[in-house]
C-alpha cells in the first residue's frame, strides 16, 4: 500500500515554442507522489499534449481523485491503458527505487532546439560555439519559400561535420512535403520529423492516407523521415513497427504509458530512436532520460536541448548542454520540485 498525492502546475515557459500547432505559452501538467509503508517517497509526472491524442490533464486528475490517498500497487496497475501519461508516472514512481543507477553509457548527445523562423539564425552560432553538433529547427510554421530560403542561410551557419533535424509537427500536405525532401536530399539533413499526420478527431480514413503517404515519402526520398505524433502510444510504435518502419521514432517517453515492453520491442527491432523531451518538468525528464541512458541501440542525439525552459528555473531539467552525464540525470532532485510546488 502507498500513500499518494498529486500536485497540479501550471508553468510558463521562458519563451513562447511556436510549432505548426500554434503557440505554446505554459506547461500543465502534475506531479505525483508515493510513500509506502516503509517511509521511502518516489515521484511520477503527468506530461500531456492532447493535440498530440493524449489524454488531458483534467482526465488524468479526475482519476487521481478517485485513486484516492491510499491505494495499492494492483489499482494503480489497472489505470486504463487510455491514459497513457498518467500510467507512465506511475510506473516511474513505482519503479523508481529499482531503477536508482542508470545502466548503459555515461554521456548521450544532445540536439540544440532552435526556434521557428529566423530567430534561429541568431542562436545557432552560440550554440556551435557552445559544442552542439546536432540542431533541430521548427518549421512548417511561416511561408514555405521563405523557410526554404531560410533552411540554406541555417546550412551555412552549421560547423563542420553537423547535422540539422528539421520538425514539421504534422502541417505538410504530400506537395510541400515533397518540396522540402527533394530540397533535403541534397543537404545535411539527419531526418526530417512528421512531415504529415492526421489525428483520430479527423477520422480512420484520414489517418489510413497520412500513414500511407509517409510510407509512401520514406521510400520515395533519401532524407530519413521521423515519427512524432504518429507514435504517442505504445500501441502506434507496435503498428508501425509491423508496419515495417525502417525510419525514426522519435520517442516522447512521457507520453507512451509503461514503457517496458515497447522499449524492449523496438531494441529487438533495433529501431532507429530519438529519445525526446515532452517539454515535462524535471521529474518526468529524469524518469525518460533513464530509459534513453538504458536503450539498448545506437546513441543518438537526445531531443532534450531544451532548457532553460521555465520561467522557475527550479522546475528545468540539466542545464542545457552538448552531453547530458547518467550522474547529472542521477542527481535531480525530485523532491525539491515537489517543494517548489507548495
Amino acid at each position: 500500500m502507498f500513500h499518494f498525492g498529486f500536485r497540479r502546475y501550471n508553468l510558463p515557459f521562458r519563451q513562447a515554442v511556436r510549432t505548426a500547432h500554434g503557440v505554446w505559452a505554459e506547461r500543465e501538467g502534475l506531479l505525483l507522489r508515493l510513500e509506502d509503508q516503509s517511509g521511502i517517497v518516489s515521484f511520477g509526472e503527468v506530461a500531456p499534449i492532447p493535440w498530440f491524442g493524449t489524454e488531458t490533464r483534467e482526465e488524468s486528475e479526475a482519476v487521481c481523485r478517485e485513486l484516492g490517498a491510499e491505494v495499492s500497487a494492483e489499482t494503480l496497475a489497472a489505470v486504463p491503458e487510455r491514459y497513457g501519461c498518467l500510467r507512465f508516472a506511475l510506473a516511474s514512481a513505482l519503479k523508481s527505487d529499482a531503477a536508482a543507477s542508470i545502466v548503459g553509457k555515461k554521456a548521450l548527445p544532445v540536439a540544440a532546439l532552435l526556434p521557428a523562423g529566423r530567430a534561429a539564425l541568431d542562436v545557432i552560432e552560440s550554440k556551435a560555439e557552445a559544442g552542439f553538433r546536432t540542431f533541430k529547427w521548427k518549421v512548417g510554421v511561416a511561408d514555405i519559400g521563405d523557410e526554404l530560403a531560410m533552411l540554406d542561410d541555417l546550412i551555412a551557419k552549421l560547423p563542420s561535420g553537423a547535422k540539422l533535424r528539421l520538425d514539421a509537427n504534422g502541417a505538410w500536405d504530400r506537395r510541400k512535403a515533397e518540396r522540402w525532401l527533394g530540397c533535403c536530399a541534397e543537404r545535411p539533413v539527419e531526418f526530417v520529423e512528421q512531415p504529415c499526420f492526421a489525428s483520430a478527431s479527423q477520422g480512420a480514413d484520414a489517418c489510413r492516407r497520412s500513414d500511407e503517404l509517409l510510407l509512401g515519402l520514406a521510400n520515395d526520398y533519401p532524407t530519413p523521415i521521423g515519427l512524432d505524433e504518429s507514435v504517442v502510444s505504445a500501441g502506434d510504435v507496435t503498428r508501425w513497427l509491423e508496419l515495417g518502419w525502417s525510419g525514426v521514432f522519435v520517442v516522447k517517453p512521457a507520453l507512451l504509458g509503461e514503457t517496458a515492453a515497447v522499449i524492449a520491442r523496438l531494441e529487438k527491432a533495433k529501431a532507429r530512436v530519438v529519445f525526446s523531451s515532452a517539454l515535462e518538468t524535471a521529474v518526468g525528464a529524469k524518469a525518460a532520460l533513464r530509459l534513453a541512458f538504458a536503450y539498448d541501440g545506437e546513441p543518438r542525439a537526445l531531443g532534450f536541448g531544451v532548457w532553460p525552459l521555465f520561467r522557475d528555473e527550479r522546475f528545468d531539467g540539466p542545464y542545457q548542454a552538448p552531453f547530458i552525464r547518467a550522474q547529472d540525470v542521477l542527481a535531480i532532485n525530485e523532491e525539491a520540485v515537489w517543494n517548489a510546488l507548495s
